[in-house]
């Protein structure tokens, strides 16, 4: 990777594991030159927020209750978005070169992606399924769900480029998950979750490799 210093932010809504396993490769030198300079929660309560909080890495609680409060939800969504954008880009924090969506239970809309494309700062996201498959919320349970019924052999773990369409954007890594018979969907969990802390690495490196050839 090229000697130029690379800044995340990283979004979160809960537990951040991933966020964690981020924090730990910037201290390695797993994702060498690599700083996390702002992390944004839409949940109050992320336990993601103490990670930070203990990296010393400056934190935003940034409610979309607030803007349903005041606007219709298709309004408040824009809204939210809108600001959400500014909180990033305002120059109160260092500009990041990367966006990483880890963990992130908000899809973001245009509102959100054009000022931040217009500013040429990539976004990438961690999602629990394939390419193609099991887009949105609950990705695990529903790939467990037909592994069961239906006989589903594996499942998977991507990182992937953001875009308007939810869980659509062009693959920069993925890794397959085994469906074992009998597993639990708690075991399913366990292990994918130790395939995302790995992936979200290789993949936000992948993407700061191309950005350091491209500088």
């Amino acid at each position: 990777m090229a000697d130029r210093q690379f800044n995340l932010t990283v979004l979160i809504s809960g537990n951040g594991s991933n966020l964690q396993a981020l924090i730990d490769a910037c201290a390695s030198g797993a994702l060498p030159n690599t700083r996390i300079t702002h992390v944004i929660s839409n949940r109050k309560a992320a336990y993601g927020l103490e990670r930070a909080n203990k990296a010393a890495i400056p934190t935003t609680y940034h409610n979309l209750v607030a803007y349903r409060k005041k606007h219709s939800e298709d309004k408040a969504r824009e809204e939210y978005d809108s600001d959400l954008a500014k909180v990033i880009l305002d120059g109160q924090h260092p500009r990041p070169d990367l966006i990483v969506c880890a963990g992130w239970m908000h899809i973001v809309t245009t509102a959100f992606l054009s000022p931040v494309a217009e500013a040429g700062v990539k976004i990438i996201n961690l999602h629990p399924a394939l390419p193609g498959e099991f887009a949105g919320a609950k990705a695990i349970e529903r790939a467990w769900t037909v592994g069961k019924e239906e006989g589903l052999k594996r499942t998977g773990v991507m990182i992937h480029e953001v875009i308007a369409e939810v869980d659509a954007g062009d693959a920069i890594v993925t890794q397959e998950v085994e469906l074992r018979e009998g597993e639990t969907l708690d075991g399913l969990e366990e292990r994918i979750h130790a395939v995302e802390h790995g992936l979200i690495v290789e993949g936000t490196k992948k993407v700061l490799e191309g950005l350091g050839k491209k500088s």
